[in-house]
């Protein structure tokens, strides 16, 4: 059975754990609550994109050092911001779950002008990593949102708007660094109190249009057991048997991250690209990637089901990395990046599929761990295979294989395949022996 049409769960009060009245019945003021989140997603993620083009400058402004030690010290920033989010989204998903998903989202909103604030202000480098500290531990904004829209949102139009905020947060980060290099023109610290500005003024918005989605009946106590990513996923995969696709989560992101980790170095090297050419690659590949999630994936999910969705972008994106790993010639960008592209349906298609076994008392829960999925990808990702690159472009290894990234991240994509497929068959085994008892 396809995970979009799953029978509704049931909350540990014995309760239906959707809110039906606002499922079935959507009001106009939950309609703008949708537009809502996606606003705030994509503000969000432009906030952030905003700081891109600038934040090299300020750090060389700050330090005092060269371009390469300020290249260290924003890895290491990036590094801190992913970090602290890995370990903070389960326990801003647990306290949604108990408080409620409106507080938490103008609360992170809020933390996130501040920090940009901080930023804009800064008189040294250790006020800039105590406001990307502070953005990691409230960057749960998507992680919050989705648990919002799962709340409102019936289980057979989850993937579509799950897909709709990964689109948002993409389109964020296209138009902010443009944006940013604009501001940058009256002066550094201009973008910071942009972005600020965009995080404050949709705090004012929420705060009129939003709704709270979970009802008081439906919400449990916080538990400090389950704050912490590996009681996250363990209270999840206890009750509601997704491990496996979890697992397939986490292979997925690891694999999309793997091609704008590592595409600069790889184009240069085998195609003696130019920065230019380079940029305008990785505009492009944004662009298809929003159109992939907002668009196609809409259609695909309503022909083939949410499970097939999941499973053929992964296939897709195995292949691209394939072609890229093995293929010569500038042909095969044209070629591979479509495919590569499709992978980005896999995520949303994965977290519908998540979130139709979870109740709604566990979905903050869920949402946490799929953020501590994302920040555990962003810090391993950037490290390995960039140094996977280096050791098999320059020869270490014995031979000289720059492809060696993308044929790794091809595996990860088919183990997620694997996962997928291997949840499915025992599902099937689960539901046949409780119709063998019953």
């Amino acid at each position: 059975m396809d995970e979009g049409k799953a029978p509704i769960l049931v909350s540990k009060s014995g309760r239906a754990a959707p809110d039906v009245e606002i499922r079935t019945n959507p009001s106009q003021a939950n309609r703008r609550a949708l537009v809502f989140i996606l606003v705030t997603v994509t503000l969000d993620s432009m906030g952030m994109g905003l700081l891109v083009p600038v934040t090299p400058k300020l750090i060389l402004e700050l330090s005092g050092e060269g371009l390469a030690r300020a290249a260290v010290f924003g890895g290491w920033m990036t590094a801190a911001f992913a970090a602290v989010q890995f370990l903070a989204g389960p326990i801003l998903g647990s306290v949604s779950d108990h408080f409620g998903r409106r507080p938490v989202l103008l609360v992170s909103l809020a933390a996130f002008g501040l920090s940009y604030v901080l930023m804009g202000f800064a008189p040294s480098l250790a006020w800039v990593f105590a406001a990307q500290l502070l953005t990691g531990l409230f960057g749960a904004t998507p992680a919050t949102a989705g648990a919002y829209i799962a709340d409102v949102t019936p289980s057979a139009e989850r993937t579509r708007n799950f897909g709709s905020i990964a689109a948002a947060f993409g389109l964020g980060l296209i138009l902010g660094p443009a944006a940013g290099g604009i501001l940058a023109s009256f002066g550094t610290r201009m973008p910071f109190f942009v972005a600020a500005f965009l995080s404050l003024a949709t705090v004012v918005y929420g705060a009129l249009v939003l709704r709270e989605s979970l009802p008081h009946d439906l919400r449990t106590a916080f538990s400090w057991r389950r704050a912490n990513p590996i009681g996250a996923a363990h209270a999840i995969s206890r009750r509601s048997q997704v491990a496996m696709l979890l697992a397939a989560l986490f292979f997925q992101r690891v694999a999309t991250i793997a091609l704008p980790a590592t595409w600069p170095y790889f184009t240069m090297q085998e195609y003696g690209w130019s920065t230019r050419q380079i940029g305008y690659s990785l505009a492009a590949y944004g662009v298809a990637t929003v159109f992939m999630q907002a668009g196609f994936l809409r259609w695909i999910d309503s022909h083939i089901g949410t499970r097939k969705a999941a499973s053929m972008g992964l296939t897709m994106l195995a292949l691209g990395y394939l072609g890229f790993a093995f293929a010569r010639g500038q042909w095969v960008v044209l070629t591979c990046i479509p495919l590569t592209t499709m992978g980005f349906m896999a995520g949303p298609a994965l977290v519908s599929m998540l979130s139709v076994r979870v109740s709604s008392d566990m979905q903050g829960t869920l949402q946490g761990v799929v953020a501590s999925i994302n920040g555990g990808a962003a810090v391993l990702t950037p490290l390995a295979m960039p140094w996977i690159f280096g050791v098999f472009s320059a020869g270490y290894a014995g031979f000289v294989f720059p492809g060696a990234p993308y044929l790794l991240s091809a595996v990860l994509a088919l183990v997620g395949v694997a996962s997928v497929y291997f949840d499915a068959t025992s599902g099937v085994k689960r539901v046949a022996q409780k119709e063998a008892t019953e």
